[in-house]
């Protein structure tokens, strides 16, 4: 945990910008993977985590705006949860390091509600994604899915995205320890990778590395010789001497912090002629766009500055002709790099998106787009001082996508498809770097994982 002054401001500030209510907020439960007593690993709410910082399941926490009160629901454990688990801290010793002082049995929580309702003041809360926390929630506010689900509170999302999305010095530092780990994950991909492995003896050594250096993965990790499938989580493929590895993956730190980095290379150690093109047509897009961040840039004209650059790239090398400016402004580049830029990071690492993707990339002056390929983008808006984001283009050659879009002819006057059809099998090239906001412009953070093609090819061969 941070030191509990923290917690108290963030909880304090949650209180001047809501300004009267109670905010409920829920921990996440164990959940069985095939009966109750075996659980999945349990990861903390990172709402919850936020504002309380006590990773426990079945808990939860109450923040009374017009009391001023700030108050832990949990029961102690018994002995039968002892003899289990062993003796660990009391939750009052865990909420005096949250600094609060009220601790009271689950049990008492129903109570406060219905005081709560019956003196109708405003109950905010945030809907659950966890099936078992909608239960429990449905039953102690006494809604039926529908209203649970319509009833959240919006000024409660607004003032925790506004607090979340400006990260602290001491998120940039856990955020910056999972790099470390990150950053050991791809560097051991890139030295294992060789013709006749299995994608799965890779994955699960990088995995295995998150584990033991922090609190395990950040999301399932996609490596895999089939790029061009844009989340492939299957590890099964025999790599091929020829074949690219795309590897995106991050870990976790201690304190639930993410990292995510993709980086794109040859399992035999050398790009070919036609990789490389490609390679440097995405690392050119990456850079760019990375060279283009700073407060106060609405990060969609980033991304499509990264898609002109990309259809330019393309265009160079014969896959697309015309003038790539309308190209771009029509969608066409979509065929090739149909997804976002980049997200939000942070204790998610898609940061916040379990309150709705719109919430945290758009606001209102952006809206999302309709159009195929810019719709996908998850962060649109106004860039900020303390923002953590991806910036992650990529190339990739979808066969079926390929086939419907020249069966349909569309932007015929903007593809070469006959030439495009001959890199079908290619599979896919993304890179992705994890960018902080600065008052004057941006940092990568973490220390460099290689991604140019000399340094790439050198760390392949460095085993």
């Amino acid at each position: 945990m941070f030191n509990a002054a923290l917690y108290k401001q963030r909880r304090n500030k949650l209180k001047q910008s809501l300004k009267s209510g109670l905010a409920l907020f829920s921990a996440n439960q164990l959940m069985p993977m095939n009966y109750s007593d075996n659980t999945f690993h349990f990861r903390q709410d990172s709402t919850f985590l936020y504002y309380f910082g006590i990773n426990d399941p079945g808990i939860a926490g109450i923040i009374d705006v017009d009391n001023d009160r700030d108050i832990l629901f949990a029961d102690e454990l018994a002995i039968e949860d002892i003899i289990w688990m062993g003796r660990v801290k009391t939750f009052r010793e865990k909420a005096a390091e949250s600094g609060i002082e009220e601790v009271e049995p689950i049990s008492s929580l129903s109570a406060l509600i219905r005081e709560t309702q019956k003196k109708k003041r405003e109950i905010h809360y945030i809907k659950p994604y966890q099936a078992e926390t909608a239960f429990k929630m449905m039953e102690l506010l006494d809604m039926n899915r529908s209203q649970l689900l319509t009833g959240e509170s919006r000024e409660l999302i607004r003032a925790t995205v506004n607090q979340r999305s400006v990260k602290g010095a001491e998120e940039i530092a856990e955020i910056e320890k999972a790099h470390d780990i990150t950053r050991l994950m791809h560097i051991t991909a890139m030295q294992k990778a060789a013709p006749g492995v299995i994608e799965s003896d890779i994955s699960g050594a990088i995995e295995g590395i998150a584990l033991s250096g922090g609190a395990g993965v950040s999301f399932p990790v996609i490596l895999s010789v089939r790029g061009e499938i844009l989340h492939n989580h299957s590890h099964s493929n025999i790599m091929q001497d020829g074949d690219l590895l795309v590897n995106d993956s991050g870990a976790e730190s201690k304190m639930n912090y993410a990292a995510d980095i993709t980086r794109t290379f040859p399992v035999n150690g050398t790009y070919s002629t036609r990789q490389k093109e490609i390679y440097e047509i995405v690392l050119k897009a990456q850079m760019d766009a990375i060279d283009a961040l700073k407060p106060g840039i609405m990060y969609r004209d980033v991304h499509l500055l990264a898609a002109r650059v990309i259809a330019d790239g393309l265009k160079a090398i014969g896959l697309m002709k015309g003038d790539m400016e309308e190209a771009v402004q029509q969608g066409a580049h979509a065929l090739f790099f149909p997804h976002g830029l980049g997200h939000m990071m942070g204790l998610d690492v898609h940061d916040m998106e379990n309150y709705g993707e719109d919430w945290i990339g758009y606001d209102d002056t952006i809206q999302r787009s309709e159009q195929f390929g810019l719709a996908y983008l998850r962060l649109a808006k106004k860039l900020e001082p303390g923002f953590v984001l991806t910036v992650e283009p990529g190339i990739y050659f979808i066969p079926d996508l390929i086939n419907q879009w020249k069966k349909a002819k569309k932007f015929e006057n903007f593809i070469e498809y006959e030439k495009v059809e001959k890199y079908i099998g290619f599979g896919g090239v993304r890179i992705e770097d994890d960018i902080l906001i600065t008052q004057d412009g941006k940092r990568v953070l973490g220390q460099p994982i290689p991604k140019t093609v000399n340094d790439v090819e050198n760390m392949c061969r460095s085993i």
